[in-house]
Protein backbone atom coordinates (compact mmCIF):
# COMPACT_ATOMS: atom_id res chain seq x y z
CA UNK A 1 0.00 0.00 0.00
CA UNK A 2 2.74 2.64 0.81
CA UNK A 3 4.72 1.98 -2.39
CA UNK A 4 1.00 2.17 -4.37
CA UNK A 5 0.74 5.98 -2.37
CA UNK A 6 4.22 6.92 -3.25
CA UNK A 7 3.66 5.82 -7.18
CA UNK A 8 0.62 8.00 -6.75
CA UNK A 9 2.28 10.74 -4.81
CA UNK A 10 4.49 10.41 -8.11
CA UNK A 11 2.33 10.81 -10.68
CA UNK A 12 0.19 13.84 -9.18
CA UNK A 13 3.38 16.08 -9.59
CA UNK A 14 3.17 15.20 -13.41
CA UNK A 15 -0.44 14.75 -14.07
CA UNK A 16 -2.14 16.44 -11.08
CA UNK A 17 -4.85 19.03 -11.85
CA UNK A 18 -4.33 22.40 -10.06
CA UNK A 19 -6.88 24.33 -7.36
CA UNK A 20 -6.05 27.07 -5.52
CA UNK A 21 -1.98 26.62 -6.77
CA UNK A 22 -2.03 23.59 -5.33
CA UNK A 23 -1.58 20.56 -7.58
CA UNK A 24 -2.85 17.65 -4.93
CA UNK A 25 -5.76 15.69 -7.37
CA UNK A 26 -5.46 13.10 -10.32
CA UNK A 27 -8.16 13.53 -12.33
CA UNK A 28 -10.02 10.38 -13.76
CA UNK A 29 -12.90 11.30 -15.59
CA UNK A 30 -15.20 12.95 -13.32
CA UNK A 31 -13.16 11.73 -10.26
CA UNK A 32 -10.92 13.31 -8.75
CA UNK A 33 -8.54 11.52 -6.50
CA UNK A 34 -6.25 13.32 -3.54
CA UNK A 35 -3.24 10.73 -3.49
CA UNK A 36 -2.19 12.97 0.31
CA UNK A 37 -5.28 10.47 1.66
CA UNK A 38 -4.82 7.58 0.78
CA UNK A 39 -0.94 7.82 1.73
CA UNK A 40 -1.85 8.58 5.67
CA UNK A 41 -3.76 5.09 5.89
CA UNK A 42 -1.25 3.56 3.65
CA UNK A 43 1.84 5.10 6.26
CA UNK A 44 -0.26 3.46 9.35
CA UNK A 45 -0.95 0.10 8.15
CA UNK A 46 3.04 -0.14 7.26
CA UNK A 47 3.86 2.10 10.73
CA UNK A 48 1.54 -1.10 12.57
CA UNK A 49 3.22 -3.63 10.52
CA UNK A 50 6.61 -2.19 11.29
CA UNK A 51 6.17 -2.00 15.09
CA UNK A 52 4.85 -5.57 15.04
CA UNK A 53 8.39 -7.05 13.55
CA UNK A 54 11.01 -4.15 15.29
CA UNK A 55 9.26 -2.87 18.61
CA UNK A 56 12.34 -4.14 20.17
CA UNK A 57 14.85 -2.32 17.95
CA UNK A 58 12.78 0.75 18.38
CA UNK A 59 12.97 0.26 22.31
CA UNK A 60 16.88 -0.38 22.24
CA UNK A 61 18.49 1.18 19.02
CA UNK A 62 18.50 4.34 17.77
CA UNK A 63 18.70 2.85 14.29
CA UNK A 64 14.83 1.40 14.87
CA UNK A 65 13.52 4.58 15.53
CA UNK A 66 15.12 6.75 12.76
CA UNK A 67 13.62 3.73 9.94
CA UNK A 68 9.88 5.18 10.42
CA UNK A 69 11.50 9.08 10.10
CA UNK A 70 13.24 8.01 7.09
CA UNK A 71 9.89 7.07 5.40
CA UNK A 72 8.25 10.24 6.80
CA UNK A 73 11.09 12.04 5.37
CA UNK A 74 10.39 10.71 1.56
CA UNK A 75 7.05 11.25 1.93
CA UNK A 76 7.61 14.74 3.37
CA UNK A 77 9.66 15.82 0.06
CA UNK A 78 6.86 14.33 -2.02
CA UNK A 79 4.16 16.33 -0.15
CA UNK A 80 6.22 19.52 0.32
CA UNK A 81 6.53 19.50 -3.90
CA UNK A 82 2.12 19.67 -4.04
CA UNK A 83 2.60 21.59 -1.41
CA UNK A 84 0.83 19.97 1.36
CA UNK A 85 2.48 20.93 5.03
CA UNK A 86 -0.95 19.84 6.35
CA UNK A 87 -0.49 16.38 5.70
CA UNK A 88 3.31 16.24 6.19
CA UNK A 89 2.73 17.52 10.00
CA UNK A 90 -0.29 14.80 10.66
CA UNK A 91 1.85 12.06 9.27
CA UNK A 92 5.02 13.36 11.67
CA UNK A 93 2.94 13.97 14.70
CA UNK A 94 1.31 10.60 14.24
CA UNK A 95 4.08 8.81 13.78
CA UNK A 96 5.71 10.23 16.45
CA UNK A 97 2.87 9.32 19.07
CA UNK A 98 2.83 5.48 17.52
CA UNK A 99 6.91 5.62 18.54
CA UNK A 100 6.05 6.50 21.84
CA UNK A 101 3.41 4.10 22.09
CA UNK A 102 5.61 1.25 21.38
CA UNK A 103 8.32 2.29 23.57
CA UNK A 104 11.34 4.28 22.40
CA UNK A 105 13.60 6.71 24.27
CA UNK A 106 12.36 10.18 25.75
CA UNK A 107 15.59 11.85 24.40
CA UNK A 108 14.64 10.81 20.56
CA UNK A 109 11.33 12.65 21.03
CA UNK A 110 13.52 15.85 22.15
CA UNK A 111 15.63 15.69 19.17
CA UNK A 112 13.14 14.93 16.46
CA UNK A 113 10.72 17.04 17.60
CA UNK A 114 13.04 19.77 17.97
CA UNK A 115 14.25 18.89 14.22
CA UNK A 116 10.47 18.83 12.85
CA UNK A 117 10.13 22.38 14.93
CA UNK A 118 13.05 24.13 13.39
CA UNK A 119 12.02 22.30 9.61
CA UNK A 120 8.26 23.47 9.75
CA UNK A 121 9.80 27.18 10.40
CA UNK A 122 12.28 27.26 7.49
CA UNK A 123 9.45 25.87 5.41
CA UNK A 124 6.56 28.63 6.43
CA UNK A 125 9.45 31.41 5.83
CA UNK A 126 10.22 30.02 2.75
CA UNK A 127 7.05 30.45 1.06
CA UNK A 128 5.58 33.85 1.22
CA UNK A 129 1.71 32.74 1.37
CA UNK A 130 2.79 30.57 4.40
CA UNK A 131 4.02 33.18 5.80
CA UNK A 132 1.11 35.31 5.13
CA UNK A 133 -0.93 32.56 6.76
CA UNK A 134 0.66 33.08 10.09
CA UNK A 135 0.36 36.82 10.25
CA UNK A 136 -2.77 36.89 9.66
CA UNK A 137 -3.59 34.13 12.15
CA UNK A 138 -1.83 36.37 14.21
CA UNK A 139 -4.09 39.62 13.83
CA UNK A 140 -6.37 38.89 11.13
CA UNK A 141 -8.57 42.23 11.08
CA UNK A 142 -4.98 44.12 10.60
CA UNK A 143 -6.16 43.18 6.83
CA UNK A 144 -9.72 41.95 7.15
CA UNK A 145 -10.01 41.61 2.76
CA UNK A 146 -6.89 40.07 2.39
CA UNK A 147 -5.08 37.90 4.04
CA UNK A 148 -6.90 37.59 6.89
CA UNK A 149 -10.21 37.34 4.72
CA UNK A 150 -11.14 33.77 5.49
CA UNK A 151 -10.39 33.55 9.49
CA UNK A 152 -12.52 36.55 9.86
CA UNK A 153 -15.68 35.19 8.28
CA UNK A 154 -15.13 31.84 10.01
CA UNK A 155 -15.29 34.12 13.26
CA UNK A 156 -18.03 36.39 12.18
CA UNK A 157 -19.84 32.99 11.54
CA UNK A 158 -19.05 31.33 15.24
CA UNK A 159 -20.21 34.73 16.44
CA UNK A 160 -23.75 34.89 14.17
CA UNK A 161 -24.37 31.09 15.56
CA UNK A 162 -24.20 31.91 19.52
CA UNK A 163 -25.49 29.57 21.87
CA UNK A 164 -28.40 28.10 19.71
CA UNK A 165 -27.41 29.30 16.24
CA UNK A 166 -29.47 30.55 13.30
CA UNK A 167 -31.14 27.27 12.26
CA UNK A 168 -29.59 23.63 10.35
CA UNK A 169 -29.26 25.19 6.57
CA UNK A 170 -29.66 29.14 7.31
CA UNK A 171 -26.03 29.91 7.41
CA UNK A 172 -24.86 32.90 5.33
CA UNK A 173 -21.52 32.38 5.65
CA UNK A 174 -21.41 29.71 3.88
CA UNK A 175 -23.14 31.58 0.93
CA UNK A 176 -19.93 32.50 -0.91
CA UNK A 177 -18.58 34.95 1.65
CA UNK A 178 -16.46 32.32 4.01
CA UNK A 179 -13.69 30.16 1.06
CA UNK A 180 -13.82 26.36 1.72
CA UNK A 181 -17.11 26.72 4.45
CA UNK A 182 -17.52 22.94 2.75
CA UNK A 183 -14.15 21.55 3.36
CA UNK A 184 -11.96 23.27 5.83
CA UNK A 185 -13.99 25.56 7.34
CA UNK A 186 -17.03 22.73 7.69
CA UNK A 187 -16.75 23.80 11.51
CA UNK A 188 -17.50 27.59 11.36
CA UNK A 189 -20.51 26.79 9.87
CA UNK A 190 -21.87 24.11 12.08
CA UNK A 191 -21.08 26.81 14.90
CA UNK A 192 -23.48 29.44 12.65
CA UNK A 193 -26.04 27.17 12.15
CA UNK A 194 -26.06 24.64 15.56
CA UNK A 195 -24.45 27.46 17.80
CA UNK A 196 -21.82 26.39 20.90
CA UNK A 197 -24.27 23.92 21.59
CA UNK A 198 -24.24 22.02 18.05
CA UNK A 199 -20.33 22.68 18.11
CA UNK A 200 -19.98 20.79 21.53
CA UNK A 201 -22.27 18.14 20.64
CA UNK A 202 -19.62 18.11 16.88
CA UNK A 203 -16.65 17.86 18.92
CA UNK A 204 -17.91 15.21 21.44
CA UNK A 205 -18.85 12.88 18.35
CA UNK A 206 -15.19 12.87 16.56
CA UNK A 207 -13.41 12.60 19.77
CA UNK A 208 -15.83 9.79 20.70
CA UNK A 209 -14.86 8.06 17.59
CA UNK A 210 -10.99 8.82 18.36
CA UNK A 211 -11.43 7.39 22.08
CA UNK A 212 -13.32 4.57 20.91
CA UNK A 213 -10.40 3.55 18.38
CA UNK A 214 -7.88 3.65 21.47
CA UNK A 215 -9.79 1.62 23.29
CA UNK A 216 -10.05 -0.71 20.62
CA UNK A 217 -6.21 -0.70 20.23
CA UNK A 218 -5.94 -1.40 23.85
CA UNK A 219 -7.83 -4.01 23.94
CA UNK A 220 -6.41 -5.58 20.90
CA UNK A 221 -2.89 -5.25 22.35
CA UNK A 222 -4.02 -6.95 25.53
CA UNK A 223 -4.60 -9.74 23.77
CA UNK A 224 -1.64 -9.92 22.01
CA UNK A 225 -2.97 -8.97 18.45
CA UNK A 226 -0.22 -6.11 17.96
CA UNK A 227 -0.93 -5.04 14.48
CA UNK A 228 -4.21 -4.48 15.02
CA UNK A 229 -3.44 -2.87 18.57
CA UNK A 230 -1.06 -0.50 16.72
CA UNK A 231 -3.29 -0.08 14.03
CA UNK A 232 -6.31 1.10 16.04
CA UNK A 233 -4.57 3.37 18.24
CA UNK A 234 -2.78 5.17 14.88
CA UNK A 235 -6.41 5.58 13.44
CA UNK A 236 -7.12 7.21 17.02
CA UNK A 237 -4.25 9.79 17.15
CA UNK A 238 -5.05 10.49 13.47
CA UNK A 239 -8.72 11.55 13.74
CA UNK A 240 -7.98 12.86 17.08
CA UNK A 241 -4.98 15.39 16.17
CA UNK A 242 -6.74 16.26 12.36
CA UNK A 243 -9.67 17.51 14.22
CA UNK A 244 -7.70 19.54 16.57
CA UNK A 245 -5.83 21.23 14.04
CA UNK A 246 -9.25 21.59 11.85
CA UNK A 247 -11.17 23.31 14.86
CA UNK A 248 -8.22 25.19 15.78
CA UNK A 249 -7.59 26.91 12.00
CA UNK A 250 -11.82 27.92 12.18
CA UNK A 251 -11.58 29.49 16.00
CA UNK A 252 -8.13 31.57 14.44
CA UNK A 253 -5.90 29.47 17.59
CA UNK A 254 -4.15 27.90 15.00
CA UNK A 255 -2.93 28.96 11.22
CA UNK A 256 -5.00 27.13 8.33
CA UNK A 257 -3.43 23.73 7.21
CA UNK A 258 -5.84 22.65 4.79
CA UNK A 259 -6.99 19.25 6.67
CA UNK A 260 -10.53 18.02 6.79
CA UNK A 261 -12.46 17.76 9.60
CA UNK A 262 -12.71 14.23 9.88
CA UNK A 263 -16.25 12.07 8.86
CA UNK A 264 -17.88 15.69 8.72
CA UNK A 265 -15.59 17.98 5.79
CA UNK A 266 -17.19 16.83 2.15
CA UNK A 267 -14.37 15.30 0.37
CA UNK A 268 -14.28 12.07 -1.78
CA UNK A 269 -11.04 11.06 -1.16
CA UNK A 270 -11.08 12.20 2.55
CA UNK A 271 -14.34 10.61 3.15
CA UNK A 272 -13.30 7.10 1.44
CA UNK A 273 -9.96 6.75 3.49
CA UNK A 274 -11.82 7.76 7.15
CA UNK A 275 -14.45 5.60 6.22
CA UNK A 276 -12.26 2.98 5.52
CA UNK A 277 -10.71 3.49 8.84
CA UNK A 278 -13.40 2.89 10.16
CA UNK A 279 -14.97 -0.30 8.52
CA UNK A 280 -10.79 -1.27 10.00
CA UNK A 281 -11.96 -0.48 14.04
CA UNK A 282 -14.92 -2.18 13.09
CA UNK A 283 -13.41 -5.58 12.22
CA UNK A 284 -10.57 -5.20 14.57
CA UNK A 285 -12.83 -4.85 17.48
CA UNK A 286 -15.04 -8.07 16.41
CA UNK A 287 -11.98 -10.02 16.13
CA UNK A 288 -11.07 -8.54 19.66
CA UNK A 289 -14.88 -9.46 21.07
CA UNK A 290 -14.68 -13.01 19.45
CA UNK A 291 -10.96 -13.89 20.55
CA UNK A 292 -11.91 -13.64 24.15
CA UNK A 293 -14.74 -14.58 24.31
CA UNK A 294 -13.68 -17.87 22.36
CA UNK A 295 -11.29 -17.98 25.50
CA UNK A 296 -13.65 -17.57 27.81
CA UNK A 297 -15.68 -20.21 26.57
CA UNK A 298 -12.37 -22.41 26.84
CA UNK A 299 -11.57 -21.69 30.27
CA UNK A 300 -14.73 -22.42 31.51
CA UNK A 301 -14.94 -26.18 30.14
Amino acid sequence: MLIASIIMLLIVLVVGSSVNGASRWIALGPLRIQPAEFTKLSLFCYLANYLVRKVDEVRNNLRGFLKPMGVILVLAVLLLAQPDLGTVVVLFVTTLAMLFLAGAKLWQFIAIIGMGISAVILLILAEPYRIRRVTSFWNPWEDPFGSGYQLTQSLMAFGRGEIWGQGLGNSVQKLEYLPEAHTDFIFAIIGEELGYIGVVLALLMVFFVAFRAMSIGRKALEIDHRFSGFLACSIGIWFSFQALVNVGAAAGMLPTKGLTLPLISYGGSSLLIMSTAIMFLLRIDYETRLEKAQAFTRGSR
